[in-house]
């Protein structure tokens, strides 16, 4: 275990050892400035002694792992788990800015299509990704001395995951080509049959498997239903379909790979390496499969730490004006919580019974909903007056894990693991 330590200017300096940490603050010659990682400020003197320190990091889409070692040792390792809820929230934005729009109302009717996108432009959901990586990466700077970043990123062929004998001459033929839209396809790939009554001469409906707001118009997400099915899926909420392959996060990987590798390359030393050198380095030391080990692969350092933290990325603030729930007569309750409820914020850091939490509801009366960073739930209505805050609420929520981590099944065979 390490205390990560800067000096007066906020500059990092090498890790301390917790029992030299304890006896600076002791001493009144350092003061804690932060938590989880607990960080160490200098008061009244400066040491610039540091060391070689490699920043190993696995990019994803859901998970980033990031590990910073020495030649031997591991200083710091942690798993970023990254927010998935933008399109869902954006598609919500965007029907009630059309519901707004086209009822008699004094708003605005739609204006000319004439925006116009910038260069390098990307989709707010993968922007997102690409900007915590780089956010993730400037706050380990600020707690250690980073000499050089090794990021590893991987390109996926979809059209060769889907058929391994794809040709030159079909990568120019989809699956879609001679058809008007993807709705003539899909009712082409269901034979016109209705794919839950399985009964023909019907008027035909395509049904998405999964909600738009959190997946996409792809074929793989659409089936045919006939009218009558339709309504019962939707009416009984039935969800008795699965989708037949989903390559977005394979998709969106191939995307930000390079976004993030430029980025980093314009403000640090940054080298580049490949998934099949990481999965061999793991299979040779028979670690387990995450996004955290893979990070430590990359490094080189096969040092075990016996700490890591686990980092949950949230939103910063709700500026919803009213809720979406319409309640009778066509109202919507206005969203009007104040930020603060008996000084206590959505997602602060609190202490109850010895054990960390976070708080994620919260009621006037000062009963609020606690849970572990996971969402596991330690009370539903517990008084503030039990809670003792730790740490206000941030972007990156923050907690420490023990880092023993279990081999491998089988040697030379890894798990499967999500990104």
């Amino acid at each position: 275990m390490f205390i990560f330590v800067v000096d007066k200017k906020n500059k990092p300096l090498m890790p301390s050892k917790p029992r030299k940490a304890k006896m600076l603050l002791k001493k009144g010659e350092a003061k804690v400035i932060k938590l989880d990682p607990f960080t160490i400020q200098l008061t009244n003197r400066t040491s610039r002694y540091t060391q070689k320190i490699s920043l190993g990091i696995d990019a994803g889409t859901k998970y980033i792992g990031v590990s910073a070692a020495t030649k031997n040792k591991i200083l710091f390792e942690a798993e970023l788990q990254l927010r998935t809820d933008i399109k869902k929230l954006l598609e919500t934005k965007r029907e009630n800015r059309r519901f707004r729009r086209y009822r008699k109302t004094r708003y605005r009717k739609p204006r000319f299509l004439n925006r116009k996108r910038k260069n390098k432009w990307l989709a707010p959901s993968i922007n997102h990704k690409v900007s915590s990586h780089l956010k993730i990466v400037d706050f380990i700077y600020k707690i250690l001395p980073i000499t050089k970043i090794i990021i590893e990123v991987a390109q996926f062929d979809i059209q060769k995951i889907k058929n391994p004998n794809i040709t030159k001459e079909e990568y120019q033929k989809g699956r879609q080509l001679n058809f008007f839209n993807v709705r003539e396809y899909v009712l082409f790939r269901d034979n016109h049959i209705c794919q839950l009554c399985k009964k023909k001469n019907k008027i035909l409906n395509v049904h998405h498997i999964e909600s738009r707001k959190i997946s996409s118009n792809s074929p793989d997400n659409l089936i045919t239903l006939c009218v009558e099915c339709h309504k019962k899926v939707h009416l009984e909420k039935l969800h008795i379909f699965t989708k037949k392959s989903c390559f977005k996060d394979a998709s969106q990987m191939t995307t930000i790979r390079w976004y993030v590798f430029n980025a980093l390359k314009e403000k640090y030393s940054v080298k580049l390496t490949y998934g099949y050198i990481t999965k061999n380095t793991r299979i040779k030391n028979k670690l387990e499969k995450s996004h955290r080990v893979d990070a430590r692969c990359i490094t080189k350092t096969m040092d075990e730490p016996l700490n890591y933290y686990q980092i949950k990325q949230i939103r910063s603030n709700n500026r919803r004006l009213h809720k979406n729930t319409i309640l009778k007569g066509g109202i919507r309750k206005k969203n009007t919580a104040p930020r603060l409820v008996k000084g206590f914020q959505l997602f602060d850091k609190v202490l109850y019974n010895n054990d960390i939490a976070f708080i994620y509801g919260r009621r006037s009366s000062g009963y609020f909903k606690i849970a572990t960073l996971d969402g596991a739930i330690i009370h539903n209505s517990i008084s503030y007056k039990k809670l003792k805050l730790l740490e206000k609420a941030q972007t990156f929520l923050t907690i420490k894990r023990s880092g023993v981590s279990l081999p491998c099944l089988k040697a030379g065979v890894s798990t499967p693991s999500i990104r």
